[in-house]
C-alpha cells in the first residue's frame, strides 16, 4: 500500500454483462476526503501481439470500429475468455482466429492498462514470431477483418503518419521493437 492510495469504502453494481461492467465506489482518501461516486468500468484482461510471419512480415489487421466510427489498422488481440488458461493462450487463440496463422514462439512484453483512472483491466503485450499459415480466419459473429501483411520499414511509415491510431498497439509496437533491436532506449 502506498500512501496516496485511497480506500474503497462500498461498492454497487450498476451494470453487468459479459464484455463490460460499471460499477460505482464511494472511497476516502488517506487526508479523509470522501470520492463518491467514482466510477469504474471493469472488462476482462485484453491481450494483443506484434506477430511476425516466417517471412518476416508484420500481420495487422483491419476492421470497423464502432466507437472510433472508422475502419483502422491494428494489431491482432482481443478480450481474454474465461476459458483460456492465461494470457499467452488468449493470444494464440486470437491470432489463431483472426489470422489464420500459428506461431513457433511467445515472448511476453509486458503489461498496460488501457485508462487507469476508469478501467480495471490490463492489456497483455506479445511478440510472436515464426508465424505460418495452417487455416482460414475463424472470426466471431460480429468481425470483419482484413489481414494485412506489411513490411518492416512499412510500419514505420505507418506509425509516422499517425496511421496506427489505437494506443494499446502503438505501446505493443514499442515493446516490441525495444525486444527486436528495432528502436534504440535513450540513454
Amino acid at each position: 500500500m502506498h500512501a496516496l492510495d485511497w480506500k474503497t469504502l462500498s461498492s454497487e453494481y450498476l451494470y453487468r454483462d459479459q464484455w463490460l461492467t460499471a460499477r460505482r465506489d464511494r472511497c476516502v482518501t488517506p487526508e479523509g476526503k470522501i470520492v463518491d461516486p467514482y466510477y469504474v468500468l471493469e472488462y476482462p484482461d485484453w491481450v494483443n501481439a506484434v506477430a511476425l510471419t516466417d517471412a518476416g512480415q508484420l500481420l495487422l489487421i483491419r476492421q470497423y470500429r464502432q466507437a472510433y466510427g472508422a475502419t483502422i489498422l491494428e494489431l491482432p488481440g482481443g478480450g481474454m475468455e474465461p476459458e483460456d488458461a492465461g494470457p499467452e493462450a488468449a493470444m494464440r487463440r486470437e491470432l489463431l482466429e483472426e489470422t489464420g496463422f500459428a506461431f513457433d514462439r511467445f515472448e511476453y512484453l509486458g503489461k498496460v492498462s488501457p485508462n487507469p483512472a476508469t478501467s480495471s483491466n490490463l492489456t497483455h503485450m506479445f511478440l510472436a514470431t515464426g508465424g505460418k499459415k495452417v487455416q482460414e480466419q475463424q472470426l466471431d459473429m460480429n468481425e470483419e477483418i482484413i489481414v494485412e501483411p506489411v513490411e518492416r520499414e512499412d510500419i514505420f511509415r505507418l506509425l509516422a503518419g499517425n496511421q496506427i491510431v489505437q494506443s494499446l498497439h502503438v505501446s505493443c509496437l514499442y515493446y516490441a521493437f525495444l525486444r527486436l533491436g528495432w528502436l534504440k532506449p535513450a540513454g
